[in-house]
């Protein structure tokens, strides 16, 4: 199982979005990196859910239950279905994560306007316990 993050703008559609439909359509990437990480994607993989815009902050875990397939907006670009898994115990803030060594190399934050990007195991393993972690 591959493991990503995923965002949005919570003012357009925000995890209580998700949370609330039980599952949607992530449409409407339009960078071609995005869209080989889209592409990649295989039903059953896991991706944080995290809130861009004034928030910044990775807010739940969501499942691909789609593999791309051409975007119902424009059959040029893809999406993927997700459903909601989890919200985190915690939101786990870009402060954060800029300030965790062992995500240093995490791919969000060394192209941080890429809105799909894939995240390792050993950074998914830190993001959730960031989440666990009493402040």
């Amino acid at each position: 199982m591959a493991h990503w993050l995923m965002k949005s703008e919570p003012g357009s559609y925000g995890w209580d979005d998700l949370a609330r439909d039980g599952r949607t359509e992530w449409d409407g990437v339009r960078n071609p990196a995005a869209r080989l990480h889209l592409k990649a994607m295989r039903p059953g993989d896991e991706a944080l859910f995290y809130h861009s815009g004034a928030e910044k902050a990775a807010v739940g875990v969501m499942r691909i239950e789609r593999a791309a397939a051409p975007d119902p907006k424009d059959a040029g670009w893809v999406s993927v279905e997700v459903a909601p898994l989890r919200p985190l115990p915690r939101p786990v803030s870009l402060k954060a994560m800029k300030a965790e060594p062992r995500l240093a190399a995490l791919e969000m934050l060394r192209q941080s306007r890429l809105s799909v990007s894939p995240v390792r195991p050993e950074e998914w393993t830190a993001i959730l316990a960031l989440a666990e972690a009493r402040s």
